[in-house]
C-alpha cells in the first residue's frame, strides 16, 4: 500500500474487490465448493476415520506467514485436501463411533450459507429483527415438538421462552449465573445487613459425578461452589442422595441454590431421577437444570416421552440440536421458566446498545453469556422444513435401533458384558474375564480400546464408571448402519483374539497384565 503525503492512494486501493472476489468469481468458487462438499459425503466411507498426525503436523504444511499478496482460489481450493483433509478427524464417517452424534444435513447446511450471507450479529431485536423474531418462534416450535412444558413457551416478551445458545456449557454456565445472581438478590432482601461477598461464599449448588465435565468448569467460573454427589448403581442421581447433601449443607451455614440434573449422561447415557429431585428443589427454592445435551432429541418421539418425567419441576431445559437432530455444529438450545433471572443477571444497557423498541422485544443478548450472536435460527428452520418431525423421529429412531443392534452382538458372546441399559443410542460394554480382579480387567480393556484406536479404521472413546473402564460406541451418525456396527464388531473381536491368545488360562496375558 503507497502513501502519497500521508494520503491513501485510492486507484490502489480500488483495484482490490470489495468483498474478496469479484461476483462471478464468488459464484464459480462457490459451485466447485459444492461439487466438493457433496463428493466428499459420498466418498466417506473410503476416508479414514482418524488421520495419521501427530500434533504440529500442519506447521511443515504451510508457510510461516501470511500471503502479502492474494492468491487466486484454485491455488487455494487445491490445498484443502492436502491441508485440512490430511489432518481431519471425519466426524460423519461411519466410522465414527466416538463421544456423541455431530448432527450435519444439507438443510442444514444451506441455512449455515444464508446465515454466513446474511451475517447480521443479532444481539438485539434492532440489531436484527429477523434474526430475532425466527430465533423465538422456532424455539416454540421445538419446545411443542419435545413436549416440554407450556411455562417454556414464549408469550409476548416473558416470563418464560427460549434462546439459542452455542453450546450446552454455555447453557449451564447461563443458568448457574442467574441463579446465582437471584440467590443473592433474594438474601439481601431477606438480609439487608449482609454485604454481597457475606452471601456469594456460602452458595452451593449440586449435580451427579457423572455429570458433564463443563458442569464443574461452570461452578469455577461462576465461583459457586459445586458439589458432584455419587449416583446409583443404575447411573442416576436420587432424591435422598441430594436431600442428604442439603440438609448437611444447611446444617453448616450454606445457601443451596442450584441442581443440574442431567437426562443422557455423556459416560454411559443414564438418566437422573427428575420426580424425586424435582420436589426437593421445589421444596428448597432452588433451580433445577435439566442438561439433556444428547438425550433432548428423543423427545421428539412418542415413544421416549417417559424419560421426561419430573420436567414440571424445571426452571430451565437445555438440549443440542447439533448433537441427534441433523443440525450442524453449533447449536445449543435453552429455556427458561422465567427469562427474567436471566435478564437481571447479566443485563448491561450502554446507550449504544439501546433502541425504541426496548420494553417490548426481546433482546437475546440479556439471554447469554457474550453479547454478538449468529444468526442460528436459520438452520433449525430449514431442517423443521426440509427434513420434517417425522422425518427427524425416523433419524433418532434408526440410532437407536442400530445400537439395539449392536448390542445384541454383544450379547452373543459371553466373554463381554453390557454395564448400562442401552436406552437410546449408546452401548457401554467391557471385556469380562472371570478369573481377573477389577485392575486387571481395566488394564485389558485399556488394551482393547488402545487397539482399536491403533487400527485408525473407527474412533471410538472409553469412560470409567465406579471404578470400570469399559469402551462405548455411540450409534446415530447420519452415515451409521448396522453393517458398519458389523465391521466394528469383527475388529473388536479380532482385537480380543489376539490379546488373549488361544490359552484358556490365560497365564500369559495375566502376567504381562501384571508388569
Amino acid at each position: 500500500m503507497n502513501y502519497i503525503n500521508g494520503e491513501v492512494n485510492n486507484s490502489e486501493v480500488n483495484s482490490y474487490p470489495h468483498l474478496g472476489l469479484q461476483h462471478d468469481d464468488f459464484r464459480s468458487a462457490a459451485h466447485a465448493l459444492v461439487d466438493r462438499i457433496i463428493d466428499y459425503y459420498g466418498t466417506l466411507a473410503e476416508r479414514q476415520t482418524f488421520p495419521n498426525v501427530k500434533p504440529g503436523f500442519m506447521r511443515t504444511l504451510l508457510p510461516g506467514q501470511a500471503p502479502e499478496e492474494a492468491e487466486n482460489w484454485p491455488q487455494v481450493f487445491s490445498d484443502v485436501e492436502k491441508v485440512i483433509m490430511k489432518g481431519s478427524t471425519h466426524w460423519n464417517s461411519a466410522g465414527f463411533l466416538a463421544f456423541f452424534p455431530c448432527g450435519t444435513s444439507y438443510p442444514a447446511l444451506l441455512g449455515d450459507l444464508l446465515s454466513g450471507a446474511a451475517n447480521p450479529i443479532g444481539f438485539s431485536w434492532a440489531s436484527s429483527p429477523a434474526c430475532t423474531e425466527l430465533e423465538t418462534v422456532m424455539m416454540d416450535w421445538l419446545a411443542k415438538a419435545l413436549n416440554l412444558p407450556e411455562f417454556y413457551l414464549h408469550n409476548g416478551i416473558g416470563p418464560g421462552g427460549g434462546v439459542i445458545e452455542g453450546l450446552a456449557s454455555e447453557a449451564t454456565l447461563m443458568t448457574l449465573s442467574s441463579a446465582r445472581s437471584k440467590a443473592i438478590r433474594t438474601q439481601l432482601s431477606l438480609h439487608p445487613n449482609q454485604t454481597h461477598h457475606d452471601i456469594a461464599k456460602r452458595l452451593v449448588a449440586y449435580s451427579s459425578n457423572l455429570s458433564n465435565s463443563s458442569v464443574e468448569k461452570a461452578g469455577k467460573i461462576a465461583l459457586v461452589h459445586l458439589k458432584l454427589l455419587d449416583a446409583d448403581k443404575d447411573g442416576s442421581l436420587r432424591g435422598e442422595t441430594l436431600l442428604a447433601a442439603i440438609e448437611i449443607d444447611k446444617k453448616n451455614g450454606k445457601i443451596p441454590i442450584y441442581v443440574c440434573a442431567s437426562l443422557g449422561t455423556t459416560a454411559c447415557c443414564t438418566f437422573d431421577d427428575l420426580t424425586e429431585v424435582g420436589p426437593i428443589c421445589e421444596k428448597e427454592g432452588m433451580w433445577l437444570h435439566v442438561d439433556a445435551a444428547y438425550a433432548g432429541s428423543a423427545l421428539l418421539c412418542p415413544e421416549f416421552q417417559y424419560i421426561r418425567k419430573g420436567l414440571e419441576f424445571t426452571t430451565s431445559f437445555n438440549f443440542n440440536p447439533h448433537k441427534w437432530m441433523m443440525v450442524n455444529y453449533d447449536c445449543s438450545a435453552l429455556w427458561f421458566k422465567n427469562s427474567s433471572h436471566a435478564v437481571n443477571a447479566l443485563n448491561v444497557d450502554p446507550i449504544y446498545l439501546q433502541h425504541e423498541e426496548m420494553g417490548s422485544a426481546i433482546d437475546y443478548m440479556h439471554w447469554q453469556i457474550g453479547l454478538g450472536r449468529r444468526f442460528r435460527a436459520i438452520k433449525i428452520w430449514f431442517v423443521l422444513r426440509m427434513v420434517g418431525l417425522e422425518g427427524l423421529r425416523s433419524h433418532v429412531r434408526r440410532g437407536v435401533a442400530e445400537a439395539k443392534h449392536l448390542e445384541g452382538l454383544v450379547k452373543k458372546d459371553s466373554r463381554y458384558e453390557i454395564l448400562f441399559p442401552v436406552t437410546l443410542g449408546l452401548v457401554c460394554f467391557r471385556l469380562k474375564i472371570e478369573t481377573f480382579d477389577e485392575e486387571k480387567t481395566n488394564e485389558l480393556n485399556r488394551k482393547v480400546y488402545e487397539a482399536i484406536h491403533a487400527d485408525r479404521r473407527f474412533f471410538i472413546t472409553p469412560a470409567s464408571v465406579g471404578g470400570k473402564f469399559f469402551i462405548r460406541i455411540a450409534t446415530g451418525h447420519v452415515n451409521c448402519s448396522t453393517a458398519k456396527l458389523d465391521e466394528c464388531w469383527n475388529v473388536i473381536q479380532d482385537v480380543t483374539e489376539n490379546l488373549l491368545g488361544s490359552s484358556p488360562h490365560l497365564d500369559e496375558y495375566t502376567a504381562d497384565c501384571s508388569r
